[in-house]
C-alpha cells in the first residue's frame, strides 16, 4: 500500500484510498476537466472537495501541492517509476492522465500535437476570456458603471466562439471522429459560460450551431454527468 505521509495535504484530506489517484477539486470549469477524464479513462481515484467558501485553497496543506492556490490539483501515488507525482494545472493534469491511461489523445504525432494545440487554445484564450466575462457580467465587475471591460470580454468570447464554431463544421469532435482531451478541457467553459454564467444571449450563443451540437453530445455522455458533479459539494 503507497504511503502518503511525506504529502501534508493528506493531513487535511485523509486519503481513504492511498493506492488510488487523489484528486482535490471543485465542480467548476476546470475542475471537472480532471474529474471527468478520470471517469472516461476509469482510473481509479478518491475525490477531495476543495471548499473555496471556507479558503481551503489557501490552507498550508493545499498549498503544500499548488502553491498557485488553485484547483485542481492531483496526487498519484503510482506516478512514473511508480513513485508519487502531485501535479496541479489542469492542461498538465489532462495531458499526463491521457499519456497513463493510454486514452483520449491520438497516438499519432502530428495529431497528438495537434490535440495540444487545442487544449492551449482553451487554457490561454476559452478560460481566461469566458472567467472574465462571468466576472464582469454575474459577479462584482456586473455593478461597475463603466461597460467597456464587460463589452471587451464579451466580443473577445464571441470572437473565441466563432474559432470553435469554424473548427466544428463538419466534425464530430474538434479532433474529427476521435473525442479527446481538447473536449474535456474546453467544453466545460462552453457550458458554464451560457449556464452558469448566463451569458448566452450577451454572445448570441444561438448563433453557434456546431458549438451547441457538440456541447449536447457533450454532456450526454455518462462520463461527463458523473464528472460535473465530481467532488460532490457538502
Amino acid at each position: 500500500m503507497p504511503d502518503l505521509s511525506a504529502f501534508p495535504i493528506t493531513r487535511k484530506w485523509p486519503a481513504r484510498h492511498p493506492d488510488r489517484i487523489q484528486l482535490y477539486s471543485l465542480p467548476t470549469p476546470n475542475g471537472v476537466k480532471v474529474s471527468i477524464m478520470l471517469e472516461e479513462t476509469g482510473l481509479p481515484y478518491e475525490p477531495h472537495l476543495v471548499r473555496f467558501d471556507t479558503d481551503d485553497q489557501l490552507s498550508p496543506e493545499f498549498l503544500s501541492l499548488n502553491p498557485n492556490n488553485k484547483i485542481p490539483a492531483i496526487l498519484d501515488p503510482h506516478g512514473p517509476g511508480d513513485k508519487p507525482l502531485a501535479l496541479f494545472e489542469s492542461g498538465a493534469i489532462l495531458l499526463y492522465l491521457a499519456d497513463k491511461s493510454g486514452k483520449l489523445i491520438p497516438a499519432d504525432p502530428a495529431r497528438r500535437y495537434e490535440t495540444i494545440q487545442w487544449v492551449m487554445f482553451q487554457m490561454g484564450g476559452i478560460g481566461p476570456m469566458f472567467g472574465q466575462l462571468g466576472f464582469f457580467h454575474k459577479f462584482a465587475g456586473r455593478d461597475y458603471e463603466d461597460k467597456r471591460p464587460r463589452d471587451r470580454y464579451v466580443a473577445e468570447s464571441r470572437r473565441l466562439l466563432k474559432v470553435l464554431e469554424q473548427r466544428l463544421d463538419g466534425r464530430a469532435w474538434i479532433m474529427g471522429d476521435e473525442y479527446t482531451i481538447a473536449d474535456i478541457a474546453t467544453l466545460p467553459w462552453v457550458r458554464n459560460l451560457a449556464g452558469f454564467y448566463e451569458a448566452g444571449d450577451l454572445v448570441g450563443f444561438k448563433d453557434f450551431i456546431n458549438v451547441r451540437r457538440v456541447l449536447d453530445a457533450f454532456v450526454q455522455r455518462p462520463a461527463v454527468v458523473k464528472g460535473l458533479d465530481t467532488p460532490q459539494r457538502g
